[in-house]
């Protein structure tokens, strides 16, 4: 029954010479760098207009071949930070988390419409290991944390080699994030590693300053549990 009202709806919209979006495009970058979405129009025509909009909000035009961008409230976070080229393709410049959003451009005389939702993800820091002896009980067990602070839509894991013991995915931003790691001994095989979608920042254990090494080149865990720690 809904699939029935849905497609009587877009027959009513085509109808009604509304067009109907295509489906979203994703695009992702780190902030501080420069994204350019694509209009989707290879040439813009005589008298064609193309608008940007960031939401709802307007916040650039091409009207007679000419770039126009606006200086609203909610458009002023793009000053001087947006350039549109001859096929109305719209770059942002020195990107921010801020310009997260749905992007939809539009033409005038082509009907035609391109929607992106662009994420921009902050820089990654460096996670920093660091031991955490006083929660042992035993002088011979050794406590790892490796820690990231301020991260938010990451993945925290320790790595032995290529192979991965657990993640934990952090999704909201936080102080301070901890995976905390119980060994008997390690060799310098280990490291954190901290990641998003489109980056990744790596931390090697350094096992002369933390923890002492394993004899004869092996490994003995006593057990390998991990947890999430924010304040």
């Amino acid at each position: 029954m809904l699939k029935k009202m849905f497609i009587f709806i877009c027959l009513c919209l085509c109808q009604a010479g509304v067009f109907v979006a295509d489906a979203v495009k994703s695009e992702s970058v780190t902030e501080g760098e420069s994204v350019s979405l694509n209009s989707s129009v290879t040439q813009i025509q005589t008298h064609e207009e193309i608008e940007w909009r960031c939401g709802e909000f307007l916040i650039a035009k091409v009207k007679n071949k000419e770039s126009k961008f606006y200086n609203t409230t909610a458009a002023w976070r793009f000053k001087d930070r947006l350039k549109l080229d001859q096929t109305g393709s719209l770059t942002i410049i020195n990107s921010r988390t801020t310009d997260s959003g749905l992007y939809t451009v539009s033409s005038s005389s082509r009907d035609t419409i391109n929607t992106i939702n662009l994420t921009v993800y902050a820089r990654l820091p460096v996670p920093v290991i660091s031991s955490n002896s006083s929660s042992s009980s035993s002088s011979s067990s050794c406590l790892l944390l490796c820690s990231a602070v301020n991260v938010s839509h990451v993945t925290l894991s320790w790595f032995k080699g290529n192979s991965v013991f657990h993640s934990i995915r952090v999704s909201d931003l936080s102080s301070r994030s901890d995976l905390l790691l119980h060994l008997e001994c390690v060799d310098d095989s280990y490291s954190c590693v901290l990641n998003n979608p489109i980056r990744s920042q790596t931390q090697h254990l350094n096992n002369t300053q933390l923890c002492h090494t394993c004899a004869a080149g092996t490994s003995l865990m006593i057990s390998v549990y991990m947890y999430i720690f924010t304040n």
